[in-house]
């Protein structure tokens, strides 16, 4: 027999707690009731929960102090802020004190269950393989540091309905990223709706977001379904969001804010239950700065922020994942196990890559296509000869003929030649001399212990 759901209900007005705490029970949860911190945090010392709902002015505090001491003390336990009507900067500051998510007074039934109905869902027992939806074919594949620390990030970020802005440069992988946060999340088990802002044209978008009604103008033959509410109960992903123009942000954020939309045509709207991730490879600062993308949806939309490495500054990870993708590949193609030689993975961590994963699989794809057998050489790479993301090199460096070195050989001869230069013109600083160089710190790291330099 399932355990009945638990859910504390904090707000110091007696009428609403009297009707979150009805609401709650008609949906087959037992609730506890306090008028203040004091009240609720003996509530959690005598009570597990499974979901809490707190006011923001209480007589002993507010609700942030309880969602920080919740997350400090109960960090599985989803808490939501309950604010005034349009108070946007409270509901922010909130979520980026950890709050699953809020809700606006005056309390709308219909986004409360919502909200409820994915909080519960949080600590419930892991799905049946059968009932498990599609999963993201691709994988997050790293163990350096940095991916670590953004696995734990995107497993925490799951876990709540904050707004979140995946920052990183092209090719680096944000969809990846959001397709994890939605399918490790509450939500999984509903449409995750990916979209590229971009590849939208202008006048069409309204209609593409909000949908329409039929007649609602030429070429409206039948209703059709919004992005939002074909992302209902799920994640609604806007890659490349600053390619949205300002007449369009201005609608974007409003049905963010006021979670309903209104088609084209129609004379009433409609709600919506959906979580906004986005992501782009522009730098949005610089844009709110320059005026070409509105400040309000900024900070509504950056919640939380999130970025994806680039793959230069993972250098270390560059094995593991070139091994994945060949295998990826070899099942796409039809063909058997393929290597990399150590020759040509000796190139490709010597490569910046520009285009970061993304790049580094279409390298890969061409390269199945050239090689001759099992094993993909150096040449079969055909990496480029004069891309500004290789490692900078002096025309006039005093090391001397190649001799019977291979080309690897004296490359690694180079390189090690440069990188003493700049330890020495650092007086030792690795930092300050892989901005000599004109790399990463990470990837001087990894060239130091790779090339055996103390």
């Amino acid at each position: 027999m399932s355990k009945t759901p638990v859910a504390l209900i904090v707000d110091d007005e007696p009428d609403i707690l009297q009707l979150l705490s009805i609401t709650l029970v008609r949906m087959g949860i037992d609730t506890f009731k306090a008028e203040n911190l004091a009240q609720a945090y003996q509530h959690l010392e005598n009570q597990e929960f499974d979901v809490c709902l707190t006011d923001m002015r209480l007589p002993d505090g507010d609700g942030i102090e309880l969602i920080q001491f919740i997350q400090t003390n109960y960090p599985n336990l989803p808490v939501a802020l309950i604010t005034a009507h349009g108070n946007m900067e409270i509901a922010i500051e909130a979520m980026k004190a950890g709050a699953f998510d809020f809700l606006s007074k005056p309390v709308d039934l219909h986004a409360l269950k919502n909200l409820i109905g994915s909080a519960i869902k949080l600590n419930l027992p892991n799905k049946s393989a059968k009932e498990i939806p599609a999963r993201p074919k691709k994988q997050l594949i790293g163990d350096t540091s940095v991916m670590k620390q953004l696995k734990q990030t995107i497993l925490k970020l799951s876990r709540s309905q904050a707004p979140v802005f995946i920052n990183g440069e092209s090719g680096t992988g944000k969809e990846l990223v959001a397709r994890l946060i939605h399918f490790k999340g509450p939500r999984s088990d509903a449409p995750f709706v990916p979209v590229n802002c971009g590849a939208i044209p202008s006048e069409l978008m309204e209609s593409e977001f909000f949908g329409h009604k039929k007649g609602s103008f030429t070429g409206a033959i039948n209703d059709k379904k919004g992005l939002f509410q074909s992302a209902n109960g799920g994640t609604l992903f806007l890659d490349e969001i600053a390619e949205l123009p300002l007449p369009m942000q201005v609608k974007l954020l409003r049905a963010i804010q006021e979670k309903t939309v209104r088609p084209i045509g129609s004379e009433t709207e409609v709600p919506t239950n959906v979580r906004i991730l986005s992501a782009s490879h522009k730098n949005l600062l610089k844009l709110v700065e320059t005026d070409e993308f509105r400040q309000d949806l900024f900070y509504r939309i950056n919640v939380i922020e999130l970025t994806v490495p680039a793959l230069r500054d993972r250098v270390e990870d560059i094995p593991k994942i070139a091994e994945y993708l060949l295998n990826q590949l070899a099942q796409v193609h039809g063909v058997g196990h393929l290597r990399l030689s150590q020759d040509a993975l000796n190139r490709l961590c010597h490569y910046e890559f520009p285009g970061n994963i993304r790049e580094l699989e279409n390298l890969l794809e061409r390269a199945i296509t050239l090689c001759n057998d099992e094993e993909i050489c150096a040449e079969d790479l055909n990496l480029p000869q004069s891309s500004s993301s290789m490692l900078p090199l002096k025309s006039n460096i005093p090391i001397g003929e190649r001799g019977h070195l291979s080309l690897d050989e004296y490359l690694e001869k180079i390189e090690t030649f440069e990188i003493n230069q700049a330890l020495q013109a650092a007086d030792g600083n690795k930092t300050q001399a892989a901005k000599l160089l004109g790399i990463s710190f990470r990837a001087m790291r990894y060239k130091l212990k790779k090339l055996a330099i103390d």
